[in-house]
């Protein structure tokens, strides 16, 4: 836990399951500082038979770590190239020399290493209102497990409350994915014009929040729109869109009124450009992932926030504020 403002807020979520590093200059210093400097090689899968012949596949293959000789992987395609830790957090090099302020925050890894990352900080805030401010991330996560890609993605963290901020505008997506294939090395080489996106998404999000800071919203709208944004399944919105709000379930009802609590008593959401405003609807649902949601273990919150369920959430949240900001409240009728 930290305290910030005197609000005790939970660390941001790739902190609690990584190392600092902000005394590092290179990627290969992190990665030695965050124990993620092993090697990943990949091996095709063997079927033994009941002859006791042994086949060898052409087709599937697994991976595994030199040092441990952990299995990351074991259901993987032959086109799958291992692409090293070493190999895929020196995208950030260049970045860190030559453009002044950005710094290595943190690095870690899930499980046995099957998913690696590192975070950089950049050196500027995006600003809503007078003092209300957002750190600008670039989060980089590579896997070895055979699934997803090398994603590069812009993460900005409201500082007062540690949420993750992360959307993809409808013009401009938030990240770069790279897939683990024999060309992966060279894209990542050329991947450096995501800095150019940050500097765009930072001055397009910095109107955008400042804009819902100033769109107020009654508390009966500000639960409707928790409730469309925490639309689990089809059946919850036939539900809503009939006006049957009492048969949708306890579980859903919970984590609405629990949302909404959140909302209306948050600390983080007294502040002038979130109490009663739109920009107050967003941080409700992104504050409820970082700050309020039980998880199994901090692994399953790091995958919810970063890449399941929080992350999608906070986008519809995301498309439900420029919704209301452009239509008002119709955007709260289905259709």
């Amino acid at each position: 836990m930290e305290t910030i403002n005197n609000q005790i807020v939970k660390p941001k979520v790739w902190q609690v399951l990584g190392k600092a590093i902000t005394k590092c200059q290179s990627s290969a210093e992190a990665i030695q500082e965050a124990g993620l400097d092993f090697e990943v090689l990949k091996r095709p899968n063997i079927h033994p038979l009941p002859s006791g012949n042994n086949i060898i596949s052409d087709n599937s293959y697994f991976t595994f770590r030199t040092d441990t000789e952990a299995v990351l992987g074991d259901k993987i395609g032959k086109d799958y190239e291992v692409v090293q830790n070493v190999e895929a957090f020196a995208f950030f090099d260049s970045i860190v020399q030559n453009y002044g302020g950005v710094h290595y925050e943190s690095a870690g890894s899930l499980g046995y290493g099957g998913l690696t990352y590192i975070t950089a900080k950049l050196p500027d805030y995006i600003k809503v209102g007078r003092n209300d401010l957002i750190d600008q991330y670039l989060f980089l996560t590579s896997t070895h497990d055979g699934t997803g890609s090398i994603t590069i993605a812009f993460t900005p963290v409201r500082i007062y409350c540690a949420n993750t901020l992360n959307a993809a505008l409808n013009n401009c997506s938030n990240c770069i994915k790279i897939r683990h294939t024999a060309s992966a090395a060279e894209k990542l080489k050329g991947a450096h014009h995501m800095l150019g996106i940050s500097n765009q998404l930072s001055v397009e999000m910095e109107a955008i929040f400042n804009r819902w800071s100033r769109v107020r919203i009654s508390d009966p709208e500000l639960k409707r729109l928790i409730q469309l944004a925490m639309i689990p399944n089809k059946e919850t919105y036939e539900k809503l869109k009939t006006g049957k709000d009492e048969e949708l379930s306890s579980h859903y009802n919970n984590i609405v009124s629990s949302v909404f609590d959140y909302g209306l008593t948050a600390d983080s959401q007294q502040e002038s450009t979130t109490k009663g405003t739109l920009f107050g609807f967003y941080n409700s649902i992104t504050g409820y992932y970082q700050n309020v949601r039980n998880y199994r273990d901090d692994e399953s919150k790091f995958k919810s926030i970063m890449a399941g369920t929080g992350l999608q959430r906070n986008q519809v949240a995301f498309d439900l504020c420029n919704d209301f900001t452009k239509h008002g409240n119709s955007v709260l009728k289905l259709n």
